[in-house]
């Protein structure tokens, strides 16, 4: 009975091998990350002007199933949104446990900002301001930092960031501020954001000194008028910290104006 046993367990155990191929990923897998960038344009379809569907944001989510997301534009409590709490609408209905919300601005009666959400613990969070040239009229802006623990105990730093459209000088103005807080993080450290500049921008340039894009010559992730832009990226430092096991553009046009932007990482 026990030898029995014990061949039923191995014939498992090989069936199981045969399935997954040698340094493929399984959900949970402690040597990889899945990670997220979103603008949700506060959970507003642009196709239906006034609407807020936070359920449409977290069946996105849902589907894709990562394990950290980097997520902008975000109201708490605002009139406009109906006086909801998305950060936290968002975590519940997508089914995390972990969220750091880090206000930009006051707005409309509440708070309008950015956050992390994650489904491993968050601790150490972080929310530093963003230089904005006053002569711009630009809106302040944030850097929102955590750190997540993995399920192998590792720590790694995870951020979001979205830097202001408004000319060129507040971009890199903000992106070089990033630069030098993030520069002092001794933990690996995977930024995703609305970056509001495109490639070949000086702004995405100083992203590129400091750190390593899990994509180039990206795919579109808005559409304005005829233009189609790549503006959301996710990033990562050191070099050697972790290696792109695949990075895609996600097609969901309904639930937000921009495309998320997904990045599997080998963690090294």
């Amino acid at each position: 009975m026990r030898g029995s046993l014990s061949r039923l367990l191995l014939l498992i155990v090989l069936q199981i091998a045969v399935l997954i191929p040698c340094g493929a990923t399984v959900p949970g897998d402690p040597g990889a990350i899945k990670f997220m960038t979103y603008n949700v344009h506060h959970c507003n379809p642009p196709s239906k002007p006034g609407v807020i569907d936070v359920a449409a944001i977290a069946r996105v989510i849902k589907k894709e199933n990562p394990d950290i997301i980097a997520l902008q534009e975000i109201d708490v409590n605002t009139g406009r949104s109906g006086k909801i709490n998305q950060a936290a609408l968002l975590a519940e209905k997508a089914g995390y446990h972990a969220f750091h919300f880090s206000k930009t601005i006051d707005f409309d009666g509440g708070e309008y900002g950015i956050m992390i959400l994650s489904r491993y613990p968050l601790s150490d969070m972080e929310t530093h301001k963003l230089p904005t040239d006053p002569a711009t009229g630009g809106e302040p802006r944030v850097l929102s930092v955590a750190t997540a623990t993995l399920p192998n105990g590792k720590k790694i730093r995870v951020a979001s960031v979205h830097l202001d459209f408004k000319g060129k000088t507040n971009s890199k103005l903000q992106m070089t501020e990033v630069n030098k807080i993030l520069g002092k993080e001794k933990l690996p450290v995977i930024i995703g954001g609305d970056f509001n500049a495109t490639e070949n921008s000086e702004t995405i340039g100083l992203l590129d000194a400091a750190f390593t894009r899990t994509c180039k010559h990206c795919a579109f992730t808005i559409e304005e008028g005829k233009g189609k832009m790549a503006i959301d990226f996710i990033a990562y430092k050191p070099g050697t910290a972790f290696s792109v096991i695949k990075h895609q553009v996600i097609d969901e046009t309904y639930a937000s104006d921009h495309l998320p932007v997904m990045a599997e990482l080998k963690i090294h």
